[in-house]
């Protein structure tokens, strides 16, 4: 991993911490450990990489503190309806980015998002392909991986510049 490669880690770490996803301590201090190696420091990356099973409460508030020394905090938007696309736009550019699998980020966005802002029409076609996915077995004539695909081009749609926190 490279140093580069670390702080994008931490940074979206701390995205998803903001737009109120949970992540586990371990994830934070793995993260941390990671970082390190990667030659990425402030003052409390050690600390965080260092913690033990024992010490896995003090995680949260450590990760912050890197957070905050790196400058590499995101602050969700205030408006509800505004937070839940950021959150949209982000699981998308997880989807697109490898990050996260495409038929758990259709499924997260579906379930996280669509039913909270009462189906939008920009996020239908990821919706749709979530229900299939959810619906999919191996009888049907359409492959799995297809499903998959397609959800990767609906998430592209979804984060291209002019996307849908822009129509608010």
């Amino acid at each position: 991993m490279t140093r580069d490669e670390g702080l994008d880690l931490l940074r979206q770490l701390a995205r998803a911490r903001a737009l109120g996803r949970h992540v586990g301590s371990d994830r934070l201090i793995q993260a941390g450990l990671d970082a390190l190696l990667a030659e990425v420091d402030s003052p409390s990356l050690a600390l965080l990489a260092g913690l033990g099973r024992r010490e896995e409460h003090e995680a949260q508030g450590l990760f912050d503190h890197v957070v905050h020394e790196l400058r590499l905090g995101f602050e969700s938007p205030a408006h509800p309806i505004a937070a839940k696309w950021a959150l949209a736009s982000w699981l998308a550019a997880q989807i697109v980015d490898g990050f996260l699998d495409p038929a758990t980020g259709a499924d997260l966005i579906w379930g996280e998002v669509a039913r909270e802002l009462d189906y939008p029409d920009r996020l239908q076609p990821i919706v749709e392909l979530a229900i299939q996915l959810d619906d999919w077995n191996a009888d049907w004539s359409t492959p799995l991986e297809q499903l998959k695909e397609e959800v990767l081009v609906a998430a592209r749609a979804l984060v291209e510049p002019g996307g849908p926190e822009t129509n608010l």
